[in-house]
């Protein structure tokens, strides 16, 4: 009962899916890109890929452009986010000096 108020509630299994592949695809090929070798592991891939879909979603919204609403669209959108996303993590960390045990 409770779960039915939540907006979340309405995602289906399929649409998760999707979601889950989109942020693998753009999560790998922006590690690749920013890191220029192999990515960060299934899961660190995702989560880079679904984080970049959040702001590259914003971002193509901000600024009025479409690149349409296919799954090349999608991964190109999550691509660029996540490129975004993985460069703002190493700003963040080259500003923490590293902790020697």
């Amino acid at each position: 009962m409770v779960l039915a108020m939540l907006p979340l509630a309405d995602i289906s299994v399929e649409s998760l899916i999707w979601w889950l592949i989109i942020g693998l695809i753009a999560g790998f090929l922006a590690s690749v890109v920013m890191r220029g070798g192999v990515g960060y592991g299934i899961l660190g891939d995702i989560v880079a890929g679904l984080v970049g879909a959040f702001i590259g979603g914003w971002l193509f919204g901000v600024l009025g452009i479409s690149v349409g609403n296919g799954l090349l669209g999608s991964i190109i959108v999550a691509f660029i986010g996540a490129c975004i996303f993985i460069a703002l993590l190493r700003l963040i960390a080259r500003s923490y000096p590293a902790r020697r045990l």
